[in-house]
């Protein structure tokens, strides 16, 4: 059993390890987790005496198998609980995450598996976010941030790099969801902007937008 905080600390520097190499800096836990680098160095400390990952002073912290396999664990609940509130219970993309947090700490593994097996065993949640399998393995597929797209290009939006609710809610307005095929018409080089076309709507984005968008070129 673990605690609910260590978990997140688990979850987070799991996500955190997939932007970089190496050790994940206590600074960027902190940002991470909202909280002060002290409380940080006091969690990874507790967390390397139990052998979920190794902490270098002054370099940070990386996890362990053990560590991985706990923080891969909460993630693959987290994401079948989201697709099981939104296809089951009809939540929208932007309600569930929330809700997702606290599911996810749930420790009954015969549960989840009834769940996964109830939903189909399902590869990707609402947001486009891949769900870790039994064995914490992820599905990695070939995707590209909008922004990254030049003017003509057209692509398939398949998640989502941030998904606050704020900005689900504006995806909304645009009509824009997984699935959604988005062509660019025309780029700012000044600020990032698009002019992209949403079936028959043609309208700005921000550089913002563009950069929280991930999408299967066509």
């Amino acid at each position: 059993m673990y605690t609910l905080a260590e978990e997140n600390y688990l979850k987070a520097i799991f996500h955190l390890e997939h932007e970089t190499t190496g050790e994940v800096s206590t600074n960027a836990i902190a940002e991470s987790m909202e909280t002060k680098p002290s409380s940080v160095t006091d969690m990874v400390q507790k967390l390397a005496e139990k052998k979920m990952l190794v902490y270098k002073r002054y370099k940070g912290a990386q996890l362990t198998e053990k560590g991985r396999k706990i923080a891969a664990s909460v993630i693959r609940k987290h994401r079948l609980w989201e697709v099981f509130l939104v296809e089951k219970l009809k939540f929208h993309w932007d309600e569930v995450h929330d809700i997702a947090e606290q599911l996810e700490h749930i420790q009954s593994d015969e549960l989840i598996t009834r769940l996964d097996k109830f939903l189909g065993s399902p590869d990707f949640d609402p947001h486009g976010d891949p769900i870790p399998d039994k064995h914490g393995v992820l599905k990695r597929t070939e995707k590209k941030l909008l922004s990254e797209l030049e003017k003509n290009q057209k692509g398939v939006c398949v998640g989502v790099k941030e998904s606050n609710s704020d900005f689900l809610q504006y995806l909304d307005k645009k009509k824009i969801s997984i699935g959604t095929k988005i062509t660019v018409r025309g780029k700012e080089f000044f600020d990032g902007s698009m002019v992209i076309l949403v079936g028959k709507d043609q309208f700005f984005i921000s550089k913002m937008v563009a950069e929280n968008l991930f999408v299967q070129t066509l």
